[in-house]
């Protein structure tokens, strides 16, 4: 069983960036889709990026757009620049063998439990 495994979170100004990585031990990891979504306090969970196991299709929310990189070797990456109070959230990993809509958290199977993201004023 896939267990994704979130690190890189901080407290950063806005303007500033963060790179957030995602790895799990299990091997079949690479042939994951891989996602990161985010939470804020009283708000939804929602979709930021993805990207499929060959690392050949990648989908990124509106929102972040031009500001955000995902990319992946052996684990997983999220490079966050520009980053904005409205970043601030606790950003999460998941992965799913079959995923046919990528902004879908119903689609990934396994998570991880999460890495703070604070973006400063």
């Amino acid at each position: 069983q896939v267990q994704p495994v979130e690190s890189g979170g901080g407290l950063v100004q806005a303007g500033g960036s963060l790179r957030l990585s995602c790895a799990a031990s299990d091997r079949t990891f690479s042939s994951y889709t891989v996602g990161w979504f985010r939470q804020a306090p009283r708000k939804e969970r929602e979709f930021v990026a993805a990207i499929s196991w060959s690392g050949g299709t990648k989908y990124y929310a509106d929102s972040v757009k031009g500001r955000f990189t995902i990319s992946r070797d052996n684990a997983v990456y999220l490079q966050m620049n520009s980053l904005k109070p409205e970043d601030t959230a606790v950003y999460y990993c998941a992965a799913g063998q079959i995923v046919e809509s990528y902004p879908n958290h119903y689609e990934y199977a396994y998570w991880g439990q999460g890495t703070q993201v604070t973006v400063s004023s």
